[in-house]
Protein backbone atom coordinates (compact mmCIF):
# COMPACT_ATOMS: atom_id res chain seq x y z
CA UNK A 1 0.00 0.00 0.00
CA UNK A 2 1.49 2.97 -0.87
CA UNK A 3 1.64 5.47 1.94
CA UNK A 4 0.23 8.10 0.43
CA UNK A 5 -3.24 7.04 -0.29
CA UNK A 6 -6.16 7.56 1.68
CA UNK A 7 -10.05 6.57 1.12
CA UNK A 8 -13.19 8.85 0.81
CA UNK A 9 -16.11 8.46 2.42
CA UNK A 10 -19.36 10.37 2.15
CA UNK A 11 -22.60 10.38 4.57
CA UNK A 12 -25.99 12.39 5.05
CA UNK A 13 -27.50 13.69 7.75
CA UNK A 14 -30.98 13.65 7.84
CA UNK A 15 -32.79 15.92 10.45
CA UNK A 16 -36.65 16.02 11.40
CA UNK A 17 -38.81 19.44 12.02
CA UNK A 18 -38.17 18.08 15.80
CA UNK A 19 -34.60 17.76 16.06
CA UNK A 20 -33.88 14.04 15.20
CA UNK A 21 -31.25 13.07 12.94
CA UNK A 22 -32.59 9.58 11.01
CA UNK A 23 -29.43 6.56 11.13
CA UNK A 24 -29.65 3.13 9.54
CA UNK A 25 -29.67 -0.37 11.02
CA UNK A 26 -27.42 -2.83 8.81
CA UNK A 27 -28.25 -5.99 8.54
CA UNK A 28 -24.77 -7.33 8.34
CA UNK A 29 -22.85 -5.67 11.17
CA UNK A 30 -23.61 -7.41 14.85
CA UNK A 31 -20.90 -5.62 16.65
CA UNK A 32 -21.83 -2.26 15.45
CA UNK A 33 -25.28 -2.08 13.46
CA UNK A 34 -26.21 1.56 13.92
CA UNK A 35 -25.03 4.09 10.96
CA UNK A 36 -25.64 7.08 9.37
CA UNK A 37 -26.48 6.73 5.88
CA UNK A 38 -23.66 6.75 3.11
CA UNK A 39 -20.91 4.94 1.80
CA UNK A 40 -17.38 4.89 0.53
CA UNK A 41 -16.22 7.28 -3.00
CA UNK A 42 -16.56 5.75 -5.92
CA UNK A 43 -13.71 6.50 -8.90
CA UNK A 44 -17.00 7.58 -11.01
CA UNK A 45 -18.36 9.84 -8.73
CA UNK A 46 -17.09 13.45 -9.60
CA UNK A 47 -17.05 14.34 -5.81
CA UNK A 48 -17.90 13.80 -2.30
CA UNK A 49 -21.28 14.97 -2.90
CA UNK A 50 -22.19 12.81 -5.64
CA UNK A 51 -21.12 10.00 -3.68
CA UNK A 52 -23.48 11.04 -1.08
CA UNK A 53 -26.08 11.39 -3.22
CA UNK A 54 -25.89 7.95 -5.16
CA UNK A 55 -25.12 6.07 -1.83
CA UNK A 56 -28.54 7.45 -0.45
CA UNK A 57 -30.65 6.63 -3.45
CA UNK A 58 -28.94 3.09 -3.56
CA UNK A 59 -29.70 2.62 0.38
CA UNK A 60 -32.97 4.24 0.65
CA UNK A 61 -34.24 4.45 -2.56
CA UNK A 62 -35.27 8.56 -2.38
CA UNK A 63 -32.78 11.33 -3.84
CA UNK A 64 -31.36 13.68 -0.85
CA UNK A 65 -31.36 17.72 -1.12
CA UNK A 66 -27.77 18.07 0.43
CA UNK A 67 -27.07 21.27 1.91
CA UNK A 68 -23.77 22.52 3.37
CA UNK A 69 -21.07 20.24 4.17
CA UNK A 70 -21.07 19.55 7.81
CA UNK A 71 -17.63 18.69 8.53
CA UNK A 72 -14.44 16.13 6.89
CA UNK A 73 -13.20 14.32 9.24
CA UNK A 74 -9.87 12.66 8.87
CA UNK A 75 -10.38 9.11 10.28
CA UNK A 76 -7.37 6.76 11.11
CA UNK A 77 -7.59 2.51 11.83
CA UNK A 78 -4.06 0.30 12.29
CA UNK A 79 -5.44 -1.94 9.94
CA UNK A 80 -6.66 0.13 7.21
CA UNK A 81 -5.78 3.66 5.21
CA UNK A 82 -6.81 7.11 6.37
CA UNK A 83 -10.24 7.84 5.26
CA UNK A 84 -11.37 11.56 4.65
CA UNK A 85 -15.08 11.37 5.61
CA UNK A 86 -17.35 13.72 4.22
CA UNK A 87 -20.64 14.29 6.30
CA UNK A 88 -23.39 16.40 4.53
CA UNK A 89 -26.68 17.99 6.08
CA UNK A 90 -29.51 17.44 3.71
CA UNK A 91 -33.13 18.91 3.96
CA UNK A 92 -35.60 17.04 6.02
CA UNK A 93 -36.92 13.93 4.26
CA UNK A 94 -40.30 15.20 2.52
CA UNK A 95 -43.41 13.37 3.12
CA UNK A 96 -43.56 11.50 -0.34
CA UNK A 97 -40.08 10.57 0.07
CA UNK A 98 -40.67 9.02 3.66
CA UNK A 99 -43.65 6.59 1.83
CA UNK A 100 -40.96 6.18 -1.52
CA UNK A 101 -38.28 4.70 0.67
CA UNK A 102 -37.25 0.96 -0.13
CA UNK A 103 -34.26 0.29 2.03
CA UNK A 104 -31.33 -1.78 0.08
CA UNK A 105 -32.54 -5.40 0.92
CA UNK A 106 -28.25 -6.30 1.54
CA UNK A 107 -27.31 -4.08 3.48
CA UNK A 108 -29.91 -2.36 5.80
CA UNK A 109 -33.08 -3.50 7.69
CA UNK A 110 -34.42 -0.70 9.54
CA UNK A 111 -33.99 3.24 9.53
CA UNK A 112 -35.29 5.38 12.22
CA UNK A 113 -34.97 8.96 13.24
CA UNK A 114 -33.23 9.39 16.61
CA UNK A 115 -32.69 12.44 19.27
CA UNK A 116 -29.51 13.61 19.86
CA UNK A 117 -28.92 12.31 23.14
CA UNK A 118 -30.20 8.56 21.97
CA UNK A 119 -28.23 9.03 18.89
CA UNK A 120 -24.77 9.55 20.42
CA UNK A 121 -25.29 6.36 22.67
CA UNK A 122 -26.62 4.22 19.64
CA UNK A 123 -23.61 4.86 17.01
CA UNK A 124 -20.15 3.45 16.88
CA UNK A 125 -17.89 6.19 19.24
CA UNK A 126 -16.30 7.18 16.23
CA UNK A 127 -19.07 8.69 14.41
CA UNK A 128 -20.82 9.48 17.68
CA UNK A 129 -17.54 11.80 18.06
CA UNK A 130 -17.85 12.79 14.69
CA UNK A 131 -22.10 13.31 14.46
CA UNK A 132 -21.72 14.71 18.15
CA UNK A 133 -19.04 17.99 16.83
CA UNK A 134 -21.63 18.00 14.07
CA UNK A 135 -24.90 18.51 15.85
CA UNK A 136 -23.74 20.50 18.79
CA UNK A 137 -21.69 23.26 16.55
CA UNK A 138 -23.64 26.33 14.63
CA UNK A 139 -24.07 24.83 11.40
CA UNK A 140 -22.66 28.93 10.31
CA UNK A 141 -19.37 27.07 11.66
CA UNK A 142 -19.53 24.12 8.60
CA UNK A 143 -18.03 22.52 7.62
CA UNK A 144 -15.99 21.67 10.60
CA UNK A 145 -12.28 20.39 10.66
CA UNK A 146 -12.19 17.17 12.50
CA UNK A 147 -9.39 14.73 13.34
CA UNK A 148 -10.93 11.31 14.49
CA UNK A 149 -13.98 12.91 15.33
CA UNK A 150 -12.19 15.21 17.48
CA UNK A 151 -11.94 19.34 16.46
CA UNK A 152 -9.09 20.90 14.91
CA UNK A 153 -8.73 24.30 14.17
CA UNK A 154 -11.45 26.80 14.12
CA UNK A 155 -13.63 23.58 15.67
CA UNK A 156 -12.23 23.65 18.45
CA UNK A 157 -13.83 27.51 19.27
CA UNK A 158 -17.34 25.75 18.75
CA UNK A 159 -16.29 22.69 20.71
CA UNK A 160 -15.39 22.70 24.00
CA UNK A 161 -14.46 19.59 25.87
CA UNK A 162 -17.24 17.25 27.05
CA UNK A 163 -17.59 13.74 28.52
CA UNK A 164 -18.30 11.11 25.67
CA UNK A 165 -21.33 9.63 25.87
CA UNK A 166 -21.16 5.95 26.99
CA UNK A 167 -21.92 3.62 23.98
CA UNK A 168 -24.83 1.38 24.06
CA UNK A 169 -25.15 0.17 20.76
CA UNK A 170 -28.49 -1.20 19.25
CA UNK A 171 -29.58 -1.73 22.76
CA UNK A 172 -30.03 1.95 22.76
CA UNK A 173 -32.97 1.48 20.86
CA UNK A 174 -35.21 -1.58 22.33
CA UNK A 175 -38.86 -0.83 21.09
CA UNK A 176 -37.77 1.29 18.52
CA UNK A 177 -36.71 -0.74 15.98
CA UNK A 178 -38.63 -3.17 14.55
CA UNK A 179 -37.12 -6.98 15.45
CA UNK A 180 -34.11 -8.35 13.59
CA UNK A 181 -31.15 -6.62 15.85
CA UNK A 182 -31.32 -9.62 17.72
CA UNK A 183 -30.87 -12.32 14.86
CA UNK A 184 -27.52 -13.75 13.67
CA UNK A 185 -26.55 -11.34 11.45
CA UNK A 186 -25.91 -12.69 7.94
CA UNK A 187 -22.27 -12.55 6.24
CA UNK A 188 -21.25 -9.26 4.97
CA UNK A 189 -20.63 -8.84 1.06
CA UNK A 190 -17.22 -9.51 1.50
CA UNK A 191 -14.50 -9.74 5.01
CA UNK A 192 -13.11 -5.76 5.59
CA UNK A 193 -9.53 -6.31 4.17
CA UNK A 194 -11.13 -7.35 0.60
CA UNK A 195 -13.20 -4.36 1.17
CA UNK A 196 -10.57 -1.88 1.63
CA UNK A 197 -8.40 -3.73 -0.75
CA UNK A 198 -11.24 -3.01 -3.26
CA UNK A 199 -11.57 0.49 -2.81
CA UNK A 200 -10.66 3.20 -4.94
CA UNK A 201 -7.63 5.21 -3.77
CA UNK A 202 -7.19 8.90 -3.35
CA UNK A 203 -4.33 11.43 -2.17
CA UNK A 204 -3.92 14.84 -0.14
CA UNK A 205 -2.15 17.83 -0.38
CA UNK A 206 -1.55 19.83 2.57
CA UNK A 207 -0.80 23.58 1.43
CA UNK A 208 -0.14 26.81 3.43
CA UNK A 209 -1.10 30.47 2.36
CA UNK A 210 1.59 33.15 3.56
CA UNK A 211 1.47 37.24 3.36
CA UNK A 212 3.41 39.83 3.55
CA UNK A 213 2.40 43.23 5.32
CA UNK A 214 1.11 44.10 2.05
CA UNK A 215 -0.94 41.21 1.38
CA UNK A 216 0.84 39.82 -1.15
CA UNK A 217 0.88 36.06 -1.27
CA UNK A 218 3.96 33.84 -1.10
CA UNK A 219 4.49 31.44 -4.11
CA UNK A 220 7.17 28.99 -5.28
CA UNK A 221 8.00 27.81 -8.31
CA UNK A 222 8.61 24.01 -8.70
CA UNK A 223 11.69 22.71 -10.73
CA UNK A 224 10.24 20.98 -14.00
CA UNK A 225 8.31 17.81 -14.19
CA UNK A 226 6.92 15.68 -17.12
CA UNK A 227 7.41 19.17 -18.49
CA UNK A 228 5.49 21.15 -15.91
CA UNK A 229 7.26 24.01 -13.48
CA UNK A 230 4.22 25.60 -12.05
CA UNK A 231 3.85 28.45 -9.92
CA UNK A 232 1.99 26.61 -6.31
CA UNK A 233 1.37 27.45 -2.77
CA UNK A 234 4.23 26.23 -0.51
CA UNK A 235 2.82 22.34 0.80
CA UNK A 236 2.62 18.85 -1.38
CA UNK A 237 1.24 15.49 -0.61
CA UNK A 238 0.53 14.33 3.18
CA UNK A 239 2.10 11.00 4.18
CA UNK A 240 -1.13 10.14 4.75
CA UNK A 241 0.22 6.59 6.84
CA UNK A 242 2.03 8.77 9.34
CA UNK A 243 0.91 11.93 9.41
CA UNK A 244 -2.34 14.15 10.21
CA UNK A 245 -2.58 16.80 7.12
CA UNK A 246 -2.23 19.51 9.65
CA UNK A 247 1.41 17.66 10.05
CA UNK A 248 2.16 17.47 6.38
CA UNK A 249 1.29 21.17 6.33
CA UNK A 250 3.79 21.56 8.53
CA UNK A 251 6.64 19.32 7.69
CA UNK A 252 6.31 20.78 3.47
CA UNK A 253 6.80 24.42 5.01
CA UNK A 254 10.07 23.78 6.97
CA UNK A 255 10.96 20.97 4.27
CA UNK A 256 10.07 23.48 1.45
CA UNK A 257 10.88 27.49 2.93
CA UNK A 258 13.10 26.28 5.90
CA UNK A 259 10.15 27.91 8.26
CA UNK A 260 8.90 26.17 11.69
CA UNK A 261 5.12 27.74 11.54
CA UNK A 262 1.99 26.02 13.06
CA UNK A 263 -0.86 25.85 10.90
CA UNK A 264 -3.61 28.48 11.33
CA UNK A 265 -6.84 27.23 10.51
CA UNK A 266 -8.31 25.75 7.84
CA UNK A 267 -9.12 27.96 4.73
CA UNK A 268 -10.28 25.79 1.97
CA UNK A 269 -11.79 22.01 1.25
CA UNK A 270 -10.93 21.19 -2.36
CA UNK A 271 -11.71 17.94 -4.46
CA UNK A 272 -9.07 18.09 -7.15
CA UNK A 273 -10.51 15.62 -10.44
CA UNK A 274 -7.81 13.00 -11.31
CA UNK A 275 -5.86 13.60 -14.27
CA UNK A 276 -4.64 11.36 -17.02
CA UNK A 277 -2.81 8.71 -15.10
CA UNK A 278 -3.14 10.17 -11.81
CA UNK A 279 -5.21 9.91 -8.74
CA UNK A 280 -8.30 12.68 -7.64
CA UNK A 281 -6.64 14.88 -4.57
CA UNK A 282 -7.61 16.54 -1.68
CA UNK A 283 -6.26 20.08 -1.63
CA UNK A 284 -6.32 21.48 2.45
CA UNK A 285 -5.28 24.61 2.23
CA UNK A 286 -4.47 25.97 6.35
CA UNK A 287 -3.95 30.28 7.24
CA UNK A 288 0.33 30.13 6.71
CA UNK A 289 -0.16 34.18 8.51
CA UNK A 290 1.65 37.38 7.69
CA UNK A 291 5.47 36.48 6.84
CA UNK A 292 7.44 40.12 7.63
CA UNK A 293 10.48 41.02 6.43
CA UNK A 294 13.01 39.10 8.75
CA UNK A 295 10.96 35.85 8.39
CA UNK A 296 10.78 36.45 4.03
CA UNK A 297 14.89 36.63 4.48
CA UNK A 298 15.26 33.17 6.40
CA UNK A 299 13.51 31.77 3.67
CA UNK A 300 16.04 28.43 2.59
CA UNK A 301 14.47 26.74 -0.53
CA UNK A 302 14.76 23.47 -0.73
CA UNK A 303 16.62 23.06 -3.92
CA UNK A 304 15.98 19.74 -5.72
CA UNK A 305 12.23 20.68 -5.76
CA UNK A 306 11.68 24.76 -5.62
CA UNK A 307 13.23 26.47 -8.43
CA UNK A 308 12.17 30.49 -6.77
CA UNK A 309 10.06 31.68 -4.71
CA UNK A 310 8.46 35.20 -4.85
CA UNK A 311 5.44 37.47 -3.26
CA UNK A 312 2.57 38.16 -5.98
CA UNK A 313 -0.72 40.70 -5.53
CA UNK A 314 -3.99 38.75 -5.57
CA UNK A 315 -4.64 39.92 -9.13
CA UNK A 316 -0.74 39.09 -10.35
CA UNK A 317 -1.28 35.26 -8.75
CA UNK A 318 -4.57 34.05 -10.48
CA UNK A 319 -2.32 35.15 -13.77
CA UNK A 320 0.26 32.84 -12.98
CA UNK A 321 -1.60 29.88 -11.06
CA UNK A 322 -3.50 27.24 -12.41
CA UNK A 323 -7.35 28.18 -13.35
CA UNK A 324 -8.32 25.53 -10.49
CA UNK A 325 -5.52 26.77 -8.12
CA UNK A 326 -6.35 30.46 -8.88
CA UNK A 327 -10.27 30.34 -7.95
CA UNK A 328 -8.49 28.18 -4.64
CA UNK A 329 -7.03 31.01 -3.77
CA UNK A 330 -9.44 33.63 -4.52
CA UNK A 331 -11.90 31.45 -2.31
CA UNK A 332 -9.34 31.54 0.91
CA UNK A 333 -8.66 34.73 0.51
CA UNK A 334 -12.37 35.33 0.99
CA UNK A 335 -12.50 33.01 4.02
CA UNK A 336 -9.04 34.24 5.60
CA UNK A 337 -11.13 37.61 5.64
CA UNK A 338 -14.31 36.45 7.48
CA UNK A 339 -14.10 36.25 11.18
CA UNK A 340 -11.83 33.12 12.79
CA UNK A 341 -15.72 31.35 13.64
CA UNK A 342 -16.00 30.81 10.24
CA UNK A 343 -15.29 27.37 8.62
CA UNK A 344 -13.15 26.85 5.57
CA UNK A 345 -14.57 26.81 1.36
CA UNK A 346 -15.60 23.75 0.28
CA UNK A 347 -14.39 23.66 -3.59
CA UNK A 348 -14.44 21.14 -6.73
CA UNK A 349 -11.68 22.00 -9.06
CA UNK A 350 -11.70 25.62 -6.96
CA UNK A 351 -14.86 26.27 -7.62
CA UNK A 352 -17.61 26.64 -4.53
CA UNK A 353 -19.22 23.19 -4.54
CA UNK A 354 -22.91 22.76 -5.20
CA UNK A 355 -25.38 19.59 -4.86
CA UNK A 356 -25.05 17.38 -8.16
CA UNK A 357 -27.66 17.78 -10.58
CA UNK A 358 -29.29 14.46 -9.78
CA UNK A 359 -29.86 12.34 -13.29
CA UNK A 360 -33.60 11.17 -13.39
CA UNK A 361 -33.96 8.56 -10.99
CA UNK A 362 -35.73 5.06 -11.37
CA UNK A 363 -36.05 3.02 -8.12
CA UNK A 364 -35.03 -0.73 -8.78
CA UNK A 365 -37.51 -3.14 -9.85
CA UNK A 366 -37.38 -5.10 -6.63
CA UNK A 367 -38.96 -2.09 -5.18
Amino acid sequence: MDGREIMAAAGVLFPDADGRVLVVRTSYRAKHPIAVPGGGWDAADASPRHTAVREIREELGVTPVLRELACLDWSRDHDRPPIAAFLYWAEPLTAGQRAAIRLEAAELDAIVHLPPELLLTAVPPLLSRRMGACLRAPRSAAPLELADGLPAGHSVLHLPPRPAPAYLGAAALAGLLPPGGGRAAPPPPMDKQTYYASRPRIRAKARMLFTDPDGRVLLVRLRPWRGEAPWVLPGGSVEADRELPREGARREALEELGWRREPGRLLGIDWVAARPGEQPHLSLVYDGGTAGPELLAAVRLQEEEIAEWRLFAPREAARVLTAPAARRLAACLAVRALPPTAGPAELVNGAPATGPAPAPFSPPASA
